[in-house]
């Protein structure tokens, strides 16, 4: 099956829509571009997807956590999570400085899973970091990273206007870090409902 425009899709495209088919639990795609980012709303599915996709490339896989068990049901996600990633995973805790944290895990011999970035901008927003800064500069870090991350990230702009300016801060901190990182990323996709929509894809 071609793409629209005509033009058939790439390996990694291929091994995407594959596997959004029942059955399928792993993916196949022969090698992951520098930086990936997959979208999705709450309980869409986009971090088993992402995981899937980690898991589908050789060697060691790298989980960097940017929440922080703040409530009992925090605490119950963090802990369904590593349930279901399993012992191939090293997990690190980046709830702010992730910048380092990517230098530091980034590998050609492994992939690095950053979820989530919407949480992380969360924690900056709350220390009262300068936003802008810690998203430009965690930017300007993706093209000197030595091996392939992907990124979780909520798309929270589809609902309605929050009520209290913090949310409607949040809210556009979240828009515009998603558009950055979109922009610097090969391999942009969606995912809803459990399933993906590649957005961008490197050739």
């Amino acid at each position: 099956m071609d793409r629209p425009d005509g033009k058939p899709h790439t390996a990694a495209t291929a091994a995407t829509l594959a596997n959004s088919c029942p059955g399928r639990k792993t993916m196949t795609a022969p090698k992951l571009p520098p930086v990936t980012l997959i979208l999705g709303g709450a309980r869409s599915g986009k971090s088993s997807y992402a995981e899937r996709l980690a898991e589908g490339r050789p060697g060691a896989c790298v989980y960097l956590a940017t929440a922080t068990a703040g409530d009992a049901e925090m605490t119950a996600r963090i802990a369904e999570h590593r349930r279901r990633r399993g012992a191939r995973w090293r997990t690190h805790e980046a709830p702010l400085d992730l910048m380092a944290a990517l230098e530091t895990a980034a590998d050609p011999a492994a992939v690095v899973l950053v979820d989530c970035l919407t949480l992380w901008l969360s924690n900056v927003l709350l220390a009262n970091m300068d936003v802008e800064n810690q998203c430009a500069l965690l930017v300007s870090t993706l093209p000197r990273l030595a091996g392939p991350v992907i990124f979780v990230s909520n798309e929270v702009g589809l609902g309605i206007v929050p009520d209290n300016a913090l949310a409607r801060r949040f809210r556009d901190a979240a828009g515009r870090l998603n558009q950055a990182v979109a922009a610097a990323a090969q391999s942009v996709i969606f995912v809803a409902a459990g399933l993906p929509l590649v957005l961008k894809q490197a050739d």
